[in-house]
C-alpha cells in the first residue's frame, strides 16, 4: 500500500482533498473501520443511484445526499489521465457510493478542446448532461471512459460516436436524448461548467487540472496525489476521511 501512514496523518489533521493536475491547459466491501454511523442498505447497482443537478446549476451529484463523505471530481472527457484514474482508483469511490458511505459530485471541464482541437469535450459534456435528464448519467459516464482511448484515436467525440456509445446503455437512446446530443441543447451548461472548473483553480485562471479529486473540501499534500491511481490506497484514504467526518 502506498504511504498509508502518511495518508492517515494527513486525513487526521483534517486535510482531506486530493489534487492531481494530470491534464492541464498548458501541459500534457465494508464500512470504514471505526465508523459508528449505521448506514442504510447499499444500492443494488449503479442503476439505483440517485443523481441530480445541484442548485448551483453545474454540479452533478450522484449517491445518497446524507452520505458521510463528499467527493468532488473535476474531469475533462478527453483527458487520458482521467481515463487512468477511472480505471484504477475510481472503483473504490464507486463502491463507497454504492454503499451510501460517499456521494460523488462532478464538475465537467472542456478545456482539452482548446489544446487538441475540435469540440469533442464540449459534445461529451453536453451528452452527459442529457444523460442526467434521462436518469442515466452514471451508466453513460462509465461507458464514455471505457471507450475514451478508442474514441480519441478516431478523432474525438462526435454526435455519431456519442449516440453510438449511448446505445450501450439500456434505455438511454430516445428521440429526446438524441436531439439533445445532436443540437447541443445544453451548450449553456457546458460553458457554465467550464467556468466553474476554471474558478476552482484559485490563482490559476485555467483551472486546477484534471483529474482533481476533492474529499470533504480540504487539500492533501501533492506528494500523496498518486494514491488516487491505486484502488487500495484511495480506498484507505476515503475510509479515513469518513472516519474523520464521523468523529467531528
Amino acid at each position: 500500500m502506498r504511504n498509508v501512514r502518511g495518508l492517515a496523518a494527513t486525513t487526521a489533521a483534517g486535510i482531506a482533498v486530493l489534487m492531481m493536475a494530470g491534464c492541464a491547459p498548458n501541459a500534457p466491501s465494508t464500512e470504514a473501520k471505526g465508523v459508528s454511523r449505521v448506514l442504510p442498505a447499499a444500492y443494488a447497482s449503479v442503476e439505483d443511484l440517485p443523481e441530480e443537478l445541484a442548485a448551483d446549476g453545474t454540479t452533478i451529484v450522484v449517491g445518497d445526499p446524507a452520505a458521510v463523505t463528499t467527493v468532488r471530481l473535476y474531469e475533462d472527457p478527453r483527458c487520458p489521465v482521467v481515463e487512468e484514474f477511472e480505471a484504477t482508483g475510481a472503483p473504490a469511490l464507486r463502491e463507497m457510493t454504492l454503499r451510501r458511505a460517499a456521494r460523488t459530485e462532478y464538475t465537467l471541464a472542456s478545456f482539452k478542446d482548446d489544446r487538441l482541437g475540435g469540440d469533442g469535450s464540449k459534445r461529451a459534456v453536453n451528452a452527459l448532461r442529457a444523460a442526467l435528464d434521462a436518469g442515466k448519467f452514471t451508466e453513460f459516464h462509465a461507458v464514455l471512459w471505457e471507450n475514451m482511448a478508442e474514441t480519441e484515436l478516431a478523432g474525438g467525440y462526435t454526435t455519431d460516436s456519442l449516440l453510438g456509445l449511448a446505445g450501450k446503455v439500456e434505455g438511454l437512446r430516445s428521440e429526446t436524448f438524441d436531439s439533445a446530443v445532436a443540437t447541443m441543447k445544453y451548450k449553456d451548461f457546458v460553458t457554465a461548467s467550464e467556468k466553474t472548473y476554471e474558478a476552482a483553480g484559485g490563482d490559476d485562471p485555467r483551472g486546477p487540472g484534471t483529474p482533481t479529486v476533492a474529499i470533504d473540501g480540504a487539500k492533501i499534500a501533492e506528494a500523496l496525489s498518486g494514491s488516487i491511481f491505486d484502488e487500495e490506497s484511495f480506498d484507505e484514504l476515503l475510509k479515513l476521511s469518513a472516519q474523520t467526518a464521523t468523529d467531528r
